[in-house]
C-alpha cells in the first residue's frame, strides 16, 4: 500500500494563519475566540461553531494555556498531528519572539509615560474582546434553560467564592451534563413504552 504523503500546503497554510492570529491576540486564550472563529468559521470553514465551542471548552478544561490548546486542537481536527504541530508552531512562534524582545526592553521602557497610557487604552480592549467571545459562546452553549442555569450557578459561585478551585466548577459542569443527559434518555425511553402500550403521556 502506497504511503500517502502529507499535504504541505495545506499545512503551510495552518500555520500562516495561526501565525497571524498569534501577535493580536492581546489578553490571552480567550480574546483570541472571536478572531478564531472570524477565521477558522466564517473564512476558511474548516469548523462549525459548535465545533470550535467545543474544542475551547476542552481546552479550558486542560492543563496550560487555553490558546495553545486550542490552537492545537484545531490543527488536529482539520489536518491531524501535521495540522496539530504546524498550529503549534503558528501560535508559539510569534508571541516567543515577541516576549524575548520585550523583555530586553522592558528595563528601557516600563516607566515611559506613553507606553503605561497605551496598556491603559489596550486594557479595555481586552475587556471588550473577552465579552464579545463570550457572548459568542453563550448563543452556541447556552441552548436551553438548563444550560442556562448552569451557566448561572457556576458564575455566582465563581463570584461568591473567589478561591474555588476552576477544576471544581469544570467537573461539576461535566457531572450535571452527564446527568442531564442520561435523565433525557430515560423519559424518552419512558415515552417510547407508554407509547408503544397506548397510554397518553
Amino acid at each position: 500500500m502506497e504511503k500517502k504523503k502529507p499535504n504541505y500546503k495545506f499545512m503551510w497554510e495552518i500555520f500562516l494563519v495561526f501565525f497571524k492570529i498569534s501577535p493580536i491576540t492581546f489578553g490571552g486564550g480567550f480574546a483570541m475566540i472571536p478572531i478564531m472563529e472570524d477565521e477558522m468559521v466564517n473564512k476558511k470553514k474548516w469548523l462549525s461553531k459548535e465545533n470550535l465551542v467545543d474544542i475551547f471548552a476542552v481546552s479550558q478544561s486542560l492543563p496550560g494555556a487555553i490558546a495553545v490548546n486550542s490552537a492545537t486542537f484545531v490543527g488536529y481536527q482539520i489536518g491531524g498531528i501535521s495540522g496539530a504541530l504546524s498550529a503549534l508552531l503558528g501560535i508559539v512562534l510569534p508571541t516567543f519572539g515577541i516576549i524575548i524582545l520585550l523583555g530586553a526592553l522592558l528595563g528601557t521602557f516600563q516607566h515611559n509615560i506613553h507606553l503605561q497610557a497605551a496598556l491603559g487604552g489596550i486594557r479595555p480592549v481586552v475587556v471588550a474582546l473577552i465579552a464579545s467571545a463570550a457572548y459568542k459562546m453563550g448563543q452556541v452553549s447556552l441552548v436551553d434553560k438548563t444550560c442556562l442555569a448552569i451557566c448561572a450557578v457556576c458564575i455566582l459561585a465563581l463570584l461568591a467564592f473567589k478561591s474555588l478551585n476552576l477544576i471544581l466548577v469544570i467537573l461539576f459542569g461535566a457531572i450535571f451534563g452527564i446527568m442531564i443527559v442520561k435523565v433525557k434518555k430515560i423519559r424518552k425511553l419512558y415515552g417510547a413504552q407508554k407509547k408503544a402500550r397506548g397510554e397518553t403521556i
